[in-house]
């Protein structure tokens, strides 16, 4: 049975499984070096989307229109548009959650419109415009939706506040004078676990009105 389970497994009597192994991996190795050049070949270019060629993992330099000013930052493309913004950036206003779109802490504008900046990546930003909580002001003066925050007591822990004020700020750009409705499906994927909600429609109702003066 000794003898036979050897020759099944290709072993020639006298032959050691280490020298059979051995031989065979320098067989593998010659074979490979009979044609150099399919040996030697660089493997194709990977097609990503829209036969884009895929990039990485080394960093890549992109240039975003961030707050009205063209900034350049060296990120690996796997970086989010909110770790690029809170990293090299240095825009720590903008706050990380969940990091999974399910909070919406993360908020910016993207062209006017709110989106979860932990849903999108860095480099697919493109040409389009970011404002970030650091934008949303004029120089020292605060935006209207920043001032009825503060004077509706809008504010408690403030980690969700930031992505809270980006969506009740492109809500008054969109909708002059908004409802209560209106401003509550504009925070509806808001998580805010210090209730704040009534304060941020009242505050949000009264930046419009306040604007419509």
């Amino acid at each position: 049975m000794r003898r036979r389970g050897r020759l099944e497994a290709g072993l020639k009597p006298g032959m050691t499984r280490r020298a059979f192994l051995q031989g065979s991996a320098l067989t593998t190795a010659v074979a490979g070096l009979a044609d150099p050049g399919v040996a030697l070949a660089a493997a194709p270019p990977v097609a990503g989307i829209d036969g884009m060629v895929a990039t990485g993992p080394e960093p890549l330099a992109l240039t975003m229109n961030v707050n009205g000013s063209a900034r350049t930052v060296a990120v690996e493309p796997r970086t989010t548009l909110a770790e690029a913004l809170r990293g090299p950036l240095a825009l720590t206003g903008t706050k990380i959650a969940c990091n999974r779109g399910a909070c919406s802490a993360c908020t910016v504008l993207l062209d006017g419109d709110p989106v979860c900046s932990c849903m999108l990546l860095a480099l697919d930003v493109g040409a389009r415009k970011v404002t970030t909580i650091e934008g949303l002001a004029s120089g020292e003066r605060l935006h209207p939706v920043q001032e009825a925050f503060i004077a509706h007591d809008a504010v408690q822990c403030g980690f969700c506040t930031p992505g809270m004020l980006m969506s009740c700020a492109a809500l008054i750009e969109r909708i002059a004078s908004p409802s209560a409705e209106d401003v509550a499906a504009a925070i509806g994927g808001h998580i805010c676990r210090c209730g704040t909600y009534p304060h941020v429609v009242a505050a949000t109702l009264a930046a419009a009105a306040a604007r419509g003066i």
